[in-house]
C-alpha cells in the first residue's frame, strides 16, 4: 500500500509541472496588460515598460517561465499585482472556504443520492423508479450557476430563510451560510451518484448471495441495507470520487453566484485584473486538489473492494 502510495504521488509531479505550462501560456492569451490594469488612466508607454522590466514581463515567455519554475521549486509564488502581497498567503487563506464548500457538497450529495437510488433501486419499472430519474435526469441538465440563482430566488428572496452571500465567522455560521451554495453543487453530482447506485443495486437484488440471505429468513430491510446495499455502494462511490474533481472546477462558479470568498472568486477576479501570479497558484492548488481527490478515491477503492485491491497492489 505504501508502494502504491508513493507511486501516485510521484506521478503528481509531472502532472503538475503540465499544469504549470498549460496555465501560463493560457494566462498570457488572455486580452490585456498588466501594467496597463495597474497603471490605470496613468498608462503611458514609458511607465509600463518600467512595470514591464519590474514583473519580469519584459523577457520572452520561455524565460519567463523558467524563472517560474525557478522559483517554483524554492517555495516561492510570487507577489500579487493586484494585492501587493506574497501570493501563497492570500490563496491559502482562500483555501479554508474552498474545502468546506467541497467537503459540504459531498456530504449534501450522499444524503441525496443513496436514499433517491435505494427508493428507484429497489422499485425499478415503477412510477416511483421513473420519477426519481426525470428527476436525476433532469439535475444533470441544470447549470449550477442557474440552480444558483433560482435557489436565491425560492430561499433567500421570497421565504428569507438562507442569507444570498457571504461565508460566516463561526463553523455553525459558515454551514449555515454555505448551505445553498453546497446544495447547487450537489445538485450537479447526486443525479449521477444516484444512478450508479440504482444500477448497482438492481443487480445485486438479482445475486445469488441475496437468495440465500432471504432463505435464511433475514428481514427484507437486513437484506437491503447489510447485504446488498454493501456491494451495490461500491460503484456509487467510485462515481462520486471521480466527480468531486468536478465540483472543484464547479466551485469557480458557485462561489461567484454567492460571494464565497473563496478560490474560484479569487480565480475570476484575478483573471479580470490580469493578476498573472495568484491565478498560476489558484489553478496549480485546484489541480492538485483534483489529482490528490482521485488519489484518495482509489485509496477507498482499494481498502473497501478486495478485487480492487488485488488487481492494483496484488
Amino acid at each position: 500500500m505504501l508502494s502504491y502510495i508513493l507511486r501516485r504521488l510521484l506521478l503528481m509531479i509531472p502532472v503538475a509541472f503540465g499544469i504549470t505550462l498549460a496555465v501560463f501560456l493560457l494566462v498570457r492569451l488572455i486580452p490585456g496588460d498588466p501594467a496597463r490594469v495597474m497603471l490605470g488612466i496613468h498608462a503611458t508607454p514609458a511607465l509600463m515598460a518600467v512595470v514591464h522590466a519590474r514583473l519580469g514581463l519584459n523577457h520572452s515567455l520561455p524565460v519567463q517561465y523558467l524563472f517560474y519554475i525557478r522559483n517554483l521549486v524554492r517555495g516561492d509564488f510570487g507577489t500579487s499585482y493586484f494585492y501587493g502581497q506574497p501570493v501563497s498567503q492570500i490563496v491559502y487563506a482562500r483555501t479554508v472556504p474552498t474545502l468546506v464548500l467541497l467537503l459540504y457538497s459531498t456530504v449534501i450529495s450522499l444524503i441525496i443520492a443513496i436514499p433517491a437510488g435505494l427508493l428507484a433501486g429497489t422499485r425499478q419499472g415503477r412510477g416511483t423508479d421513473h420519477a426519481v430519474r426525470v428527476i436525476a435526469t433532469a439535475g444533470l441538465g441544470l447549470p449550477s450557476y442557474w440552480t444558483g440563482f433560482i435557489l436565491i430566488l425560492i430561499f433567500s428572496v421570497t421565504f428569507h430563510l438562507f442569507p444570498i452571500a457571504g461565508y460566516g465567522t463561526t463553523w455553525g455560521a459558515r454551514l449555515y451560510n454555505l448551505f445553498l451554495p453546497a446544495l447547487t453543487s450537489s445538485l450537479n453530482v447526486a443525479p449521477l451518484v444516484m444512478r450508479a447506485l440504482r444500477t448497482s443495486l438492481g443487480e445485486a437484488l438479482g445475486a445469488g448471495f441475496i437468495d440465500t440471505a432471504r432463505a435464511k429468513g433475514l428481514p427484507g430491510r437486513v437484506v437491503l441495507l447489510s447485504h446488498a446495499l454493501r456491494v451495490a455502494i461500491l460503484p456509487a462511490l467510485n462515481v462520486l470520487g471521480l466527480n468531486i474533481g468536478f465540483l472543484v472546477g464547479n466551485t469557480v462558479l458557485v462561489e461567484n453566484v454567492f460571494a464565497v470568498p473563496g478560490l474560484g472568486q479569487l480565480m475570476i477576479n484575478s483573471i479580470s485584473t490580469r493578476d498573472y501570479p495568484t491565478v498560476q497558484m489558484v489553478t496549480l492548488m485546484f489541480g492538485v486538489m483534483v489529482v490528490l481527490i482521485y488519489l484518495v478515491s482509489d485509496l477507498g477503492q482499494i481498502m473497501l473492494d478486495p478485487r480492487v485491491r488485488r488487481s492494483e497492489i496484488g
